[in-house]
């Protein structure tokens, strides 16, 4: 290796250990990796910008404004109570509707904005019916990361594997989608076993949370007339933009464009919904990432995978499948997926067939995250928000469940993957 390319490494290497120790914010690390990039001169300030993926950054800033003025109506309280009423105020099935409605909002939300809607409501709900919230928790946790798994805008990585491979919002309904309502359904029978069973509450209770009108909850009636329209409208576009020649970009951006327009809400507002840390991160790591591609480090590490498994595609596929959910069950999924592009890219400029890859990787790094309390941010969120309303979950005691949880959803998902794309 030249000196470029370990410069490169060395940069990239060093992020992540600090991203890891969270000593530093994750942006002011990318930031600051990005600008080492070129004040070292491996790449120049007009190359750097070639390898950000706008249309990512796109996607992520226009449903952050989407979801910033959708979340003023009260929208998602009012579906949180609405649950509970459908579940007649039994514990377990109020567990149930929650997994679900955590899942369907992680599929069109991301997973962080989801788990943040979630946690209050789950709170007020368990404190009412007087029973332990930790297990609502820990469930909503897996449903988000699961959720997530199943469409282009759900998982950042997704939003990356799709840009860069050209897989629209209806390639992963058709591919991720199928793997996930199967997962999903064999958690759900996993967490009656660990904790339906023994879920119950007093008649009294139950009364209380059934006192509960769902309309209370609404904050503004006409922004929720709009927000069920335009929420409908962003799903048939993003389902369409492929045969419309539009990026899935242009259809977020419109969207929170539309919404802001017909809702009339304050920009100021909605744009303080938006997480710009998130965005800034993604830029930073584009170009750190984009600096091993142009010094040929990426490519030599496509060779080296190619040569591990023998070129065989079925083989890598496996690989790919369980060393992503490993790997991001303790590192962040979003650095490895950016990795993981080009080194797919460079396979796929050799002639291999690296369709069934983007797939691994995908299910892989989104399921992954399941896996230990620090695997996704919204482990991170939701843990947090039950420490500070006295109810701790530690790091061990999430282990006990998500790991093996985890393994036993890839193992689903890399059975599915042998199915739909079997040896050749």
């Amino acid at each position: 290796m030249d000196l470029a390319q370990l410069a490169s490494v060395a940069i990239f290497v060093i992020a992540l250990a600090v991203i890891i120790s969270e000593k530093v914010h994750r942006a002011v690390v990318a930031l600051a990796g990005a600008a080492l990039v070129m004040m070292l001169g491996i790449m120049p300030f007009n190359e750097a910008l070639e390898h950000v993926d706008f249309n990512t950054l796109g996607v992520l800033f226009g449903m952050m404004l989407f979801v910033g003025v959708v979340k003023l109506s009260g929208l998602f309280e009012y579906l949180a109570v609405k649950c509970a009423h459908l579940a007649k105020g039994d514990p377990w099935r109020i567990m149930l509707l929650f997994v679900l409605l955590t899942a369907l909002l992680s599929a069109f939300l991301d997973n962080v904005t989801t788990v943040l809607l979630m946690g209050p409501m789950t709170l007020n709900i368990c404190k009412l019916l007087k029973v332990d919230p930790v297990p609502f928790f820990l469930t909503e946790i897996m449903a988000s990361n699961i959720g997530g798994t199943a469409t282009l805008i759900g998982d950042p990585p997704n939003i990356m594997i799709g840009s860069a491979a050209g897989y629209g919002f209806a390639d992963f309904i058709m591919v991720d989608a199928p793997a996930v309502i199967v997962i999903l359904a064999v958690v759900c029978a996993v967490f009656y076993f660990l904790y339906g069973r023994k879920l119950s509450a007093p008649a009294s209770e139950i009364s209380a949370v059934l006192a509960l009108d769902p309309v209370d909850y609404v904050k503004d009636h006409r922004l929720l007339r709009v927000s069920v329209v335009m929420i409908c409208l962003v799903v048939a576009g993003f389902m369409g933009h492929g045969a419309l020649g539009w990026e899935s970009s242009v259809v977020a951006l419109a969207a929170a464009a539309l919404i802001l327009l017909v809702s009339r809400a304050d920009i100021d507002t909605a744009l303080a919904q938006v997480e710009w840390t998130t965005l800034v991160f993604f830029a930073g790591l584009f170009v750190i990432v984009g600096a091993m591609t142009a010094t040929g480090v990426i490519d030599m590490l496509a060779a080296w995978l190619v040569g591990v498994t023998g070129g065989n595609v079925f083989l890598t596929m496996l690989v790919l499948v369980f060393g992503s959910a490993l790997v991001s069950s303790f590192l962040d999924n979003i650095p490895f997926v950016a990795t993981m592009i080009p080194i797919l890219g460079s396979m796929q400029a050799t002639g291999m067939d690296v369709t069934p890859l983007w797939w691994a990787v995908s299910l892989g790094a989104c399921l992954g995250g399941n896996g230990t309390l620090i695997g996704a941010s919204a482990n991170v969120v939701l843990s947090d928000i039950s420490r500070k309303n006295g109810h701790t979950i530690t790091f061990v005691q999430y282990l006990k469940v998500g790991f093996p949880l985890m393994l036993l959803t890839v193992a689903i998902a890399a059975g599915y993957l042998a199915l739909r794309f079997p040896p050749m």
